[in-house]
């Protein structure tokens, strides 16, 4: 009997809890901060988590996960909608597509931070159909720091929300450039996320700045002829043309990003080139598809966010669609990539080619400054017209590096390694220590920026000098093969005269000072003896003395000597990372 009363009296509670959790979930409010405000505000961090997390308890087709910590100490969070209900993500790639949706890189950009709440309730309440071959996968809002450094003021140019977060993270790093470099926790965090979903198709919400027009909406693909192949032919040729095609047919017009400063845009420009320290330019190194969606500053904050909520729907119309062919163009990519010879690392735009676009514009001219005196912009928004207009959206390679079969990195320099791992590089320690055959790069050399860029002194126009040596690696040292998923990681990270190299970003700066010097009156004697018992250097010396310069600096002859000696010091101006080519 009193088993019997027991077992009731547990039935009683798990029903009484399971009705209790129905009436919690049925009791949420899923109406907006966006909503409540007739779409003037937006939510704050805590509305934002909150609000998932009720998703996440009401509708088991969502789920809500913290992945990694951030600057402001704050976790990233990542929520998932899927009608199967798995969000084991490597169960999900066998059947299907997963879209990264990131949100708030910069919180002030607050319109898929919204929109993507939106489109999320909607799909879990039945208001949107499920897509049947899409798995959605947000950040909800990525710069934590900058969200909860809220104000009114900053967003000079933008109408819009009434409030909203800041550019800098809590660090003042715009993450938006660090995606390779890595300086902060949330760009870490970022990494563990991308490589855990490795979706097919990467959406970053932003807002734009710059010239003035008629669109709400412009779009900023990652540049086709850089993500290259049947990849980048199928972004260029297929996708872009079925996004502008489903949005007009919604009565909702966009343009390519307008990258314009200073000037009109009747005069044309060209493809903004998004480099890998870019969200678009990083997801793009494992031939993941990167749109960035950039909302007109200029128009109304509800606007805006119903624009970035329609071109979402859109897209996943598009995965839907063709998400078969985007995993085999994908996949084709990762297997054909490192089989090249050559890889391009640098481009500019090629003026061979373009595209015309019936670009929807304002009148503007240039007026006189009431306040400098000189000449200012000034739009018409009372004269629209609609012009055809040249699109630059072709580039060309300047600089192609022969592939190698794979790099050595020693030991020594961990913090490469670091990185190397969190992107889940694949190489072998050394077991012990070898003589290997490897090419060499010396800087021959760089350029670089007189004032700070997000925490660096970045360097440019770098360029190398390579020979052949035998070379001691030591056990420990690591071998990468180019023959892995992350090829193109390795080639713009390890190859210096790449854009967004490792050495750019200041990683190997020890390299180019040097450490061991002269005192001028000890290696006087030392160098005389050495230009009199070597008659070829002895030559060198004399021709090099034909130019003015050095022949009237009697430290930089002296510096010469000295560097063409046994005693200047190996690793000045020495890349430490080897290639191997056979």
């Amino acid at each position: 009997m009193l088993k019997n009363i027991f077992i009731i009296s547990i039935l009683y509670l798990t029903i009484s809890c399971n009705v209790s959790q129905k009436q919690d979930a049925i009791n949420f409010d899923f109406t907006t901060v966006f909503e409540k405000s007739n779409g003037i505000e937006t939510a704050i961090y805590t509305e934002i988590i909150s609000f998932y997390k009720n998703l996440a308890k009401a509708y088991s087709t969502v789920n809500i996960k913290e992945i990694g910590v951030t600057d402001s100490g704050n976790p990233l969070h990542i929520i998932t909608i899927n009608p199967d209900k798995i969000f084991d993500f490597e169960k999900i790639r066998q059947t299907k597509n997963i879209l990264l949706i990131n949100n708030g890189i910069h919180p002030g950009e607050s319109d898929g931070i919204d929109a993507t709440m939106l489109l999320f309730r909607d799909i879990a309440q039945g208001k949107i159909n499920f897509p049947k071959n899409t798995v959605l996968v947000t950040i909800p809002i990525y710069n934590i720091g900058g969200g909860l450094n809220r104000n009114s003021t900053t967003r000079t140019n933008q109408n819009g929300p009434k409030a909203y977060g800041f550019r800098g993270n809590a660090r003042n790093y715009d993450l938006n450039r660090d995606f390779i470099k890595n300086d902060t926790k949330n760009a870490k965090a970022f990494a563990s996320i991308f490589h855990l979903t490795q979706p097919n198709v990467f959406i970053d919400n932003h807002v734009s700045n710059g010239a003035d027009y008629q669109y709400t909406l412009t779009h900023l693909f990652t540049q086709h002829n850089k993500l290259g192949g049947k990849l980048g032919k199928y972004l260029h040729q297929e996708m872009q043309p079925q996004l502008k095609a489903s949005l007009e047919a919604k009565k909702w017009d966009i343009t390519p990003y307008v990258n314009v400063w200073g000037t009109t845009p009747e005069k044309g420009w060209s493809q903004f080139m998004d480099s890998p320290r870019y969200s678009t330019g990083y997801t793009t190194l494992w031939n993941t598809i990167g749109v960035m969606i950039e909302t007109h500053m200029l128009k109304p904050y509800k606007q805006r966010v119903e624009g970035t909520y329609e071109l979402m729907k859109s897209m996943i119309e598009i995965i839907e669609r063709d998400g078969t062919k985007i995993q085999l163009l994908r996949k084709n990519a990762f297997t054909t990539a490192p089989k090249q010879h050559m890889y391009a690392t640098n481009w500019v735009v090629d003026t061979t080619k373009n595209t015309t676009i019936n670009f929807k514009g304002y009148e503007g001219e240039f007026i006189n400054s009431d306040i400098t005196g000189g000449k200012r912009l000034k739009y018409h928004q009372n004269k629209p017209y609609t012009k055809e207009v040249i699109y630059q959206n072709y580039f060309t390679p300047t600089t192609q590096i022969k592939i190698p079969k794979a790099y050595i990195i020693p030991k020594g320099w961990w913090n490469v390694i670091e990185l190397l791992k969190l992107n889940q590089i694949e190489f072998t320690p050394l077991k012990k220590d070898s003589m290997i055959t490897a090419e060499i790069y010396h800087i021959k050399d760089y350029k670089t920026r007189t004032t700070p860029y997000e925490g660096h002194y970045l360097h440019y126009n770098t360029s190398i000098m390579k020979n052949t040596e035998k070379i001691m690696a030591s056990k420990g040292d690591i071998i990468l093969s180019t023959n892995q998923k992350g090829f193109r990681y390795l080639m713009e990270t390890l190859e210096p005269e790449a854009t967004d190299s490792f050495f750019n970003w200041n990683f190997f700066d020890t390299i180019l000072q040097q450490k061991e010097g002269f005192s001028p009156y000890v290696w006087e004697d030392k160098a005389a003896e050495l230009l009199k018992d070597n008659e070829k250097l002895r030559a060198l010396f004399n021709l090099k003395k034909k130019d003015s310069t050095f022949a009237n600096n009697w430290y930089m002859q002296l510096d010469w000597i000295h560097k063409q000696s046994e005693h200047y010091e190996k690793a000045h101006m020495r890349y430490p990372i080897y290639r191997i080519l056979k």
